[in-house]
């Protein structure tokens, strides 16, 4: 093989519907599939690229594909250089803005660049990236779950040796919050992390409400307690809130992150790899972190996660919410609460046949 960079050849996208691991239920209501872009970048040194991305809706599938190819196509020919190719995409892109559909696209191509230098290198990404692979500290992300009903999966997820839980809230009163919050307290024991996510579904008043109320159970955080623009609500928020406030799986790339620390809108923070802007825009956030002393945690995306949180300095928590493993030709495997990023690349096979199965 040669020793020059790689250079793109071709984009394509292709969309499944495969079924979740474990249904999530939330504030707006139930996730039990997973409508998931694959995208796969090929190269001139026939060297394939891989990554994936989470589509919330399979209303987004068709324009989400067509969207990745078009973006795709106007880079063919350029080298797998990731860091000058979102320069590029950038400009593209600069008057329409980041949010939506398009910043998701940018970064699941980006993900699929390093995976490609990855590969050329035979080395994983952690590696590329100046770190070595080792385990990483998960917890187990539950949506709105009961102690009793849901007893024998969260022991289950206990007997794999994670140190924490996250479940939802929202879906109903303060006293709802509370009462789950109360069990899942007593089923747990008070060495296991327990995180409460909001998913935006309050006001800043009763935000401030429920967290008074749900702070004697020893939360390790509240989870975008309110709307994830609302940086002065979350403020607001945290000004009097007992429990630490974790928010930013729906901030947009490294500004996003900027502004949303400048406005002290969060204690901790979580990107999402395929709105930060893969792992470039990841790389650029875990040093504004750093500067700032914040711990900083994953949403979703764990493959790929495991490879980035290795090289962030203040490294908080992975989150473990499988969406892929039904695609995947060796899904990720959890010990003793951790997972460790694996290579070539980020070490994403797809199952073909898997795949011909739950194509749209």
């Amino acid at each position: 093989m040669s020793k020059s960079t790689p250079a793109i050849s071709s984009v394509k996208a292709r969309a499944v519907v495969t079924p979740m691991a474990r249904p999530v239920k939330n504030a707006f209501g139930v996730i039990d599939v997973a409508p998931l872009v694959l995208i796969d970048i090929e190269t001139d040194q026939g060297i394939t690229g891989h990554s994936y991305l989470f589509a919330y809706s399979k209303v987004t599938l068709k324009p989400f594909v067509h969207l990745v190819e078009e973006i795709g196509r106007d880079l063919i020919g350029k080298p797998v250089a990731p860091f000058e190719l979102m320069k590029l995409m950038d400009a593209r892109f600069r008057l329409l803005g980041w949010q939506g559909l398009v910043g998701m696209a940018v970064s699941g191509l980006d993900m699929a660049f390093w995976d490609i230098l990855g590969r050329a290198a035979s080395k994983p990404v952690v590696e590329l990236l100046g770190g070595s692979a080792r385990p990483i500290r998960c917890y187990d992300s539950y949506g709105a779950v009961e102690a009793d009903a849901d007893e024998k999966a969260l022991l289950r997820s206990l007997d794999q040796g994670f140190k924490g839980i996250k479940i939802k809230g929202g879906d109903g009163d303060a006293a709802n919050d509370e009462r789950r919050v109360k069990g899942l307290r007593r089923l747990l024991g008070p060495d296991v992390a327990l995180m409460l996510d909001f998913n935006q579904s309050l006001d800043p008043a009763e935000a401030k409400r429920r967290i008074a109320r749900l702070a004697p159970y020893d939360l390790t955080w509240i989870e975008e307690p309110v709307a994830q623009e609302n940086l002065s609500g979350h403020a607001e928020v945290r000004e009097t809130s007992e429990i630490p406030i974790q928010a930013g799986e729906n901030w947009w790339f490294p500004r996003g992150f900027a502004e949303a620390i400048a406005a002290g809108a969060s204690d901790f923070i979580m990107p999402d790899l395929m709105k930060v802007g893969g792992i470039t825009g990841w790389l650029n956030v875990a040093g504004q972190a750093d500067a700032a002393s914040i711990p900083m945690s994953s949403h979703i995306l764990p493959e790929a996660s495991a490879h980035v949180l290795a090289v962030t300095p203040t490294a908080h928590w992975l989150e473990m919410l499988d969406c892929a493993g039904a695609i995947l030709a060796d899904p990720i495997k959890i010990a003793d609460g951790t997972l460790t990023a694996r290579g070539p690349g980020l070490g994403l096979e797809w199952n073909e046949t898997a795949i011909a199965k739950y194509l749209v």
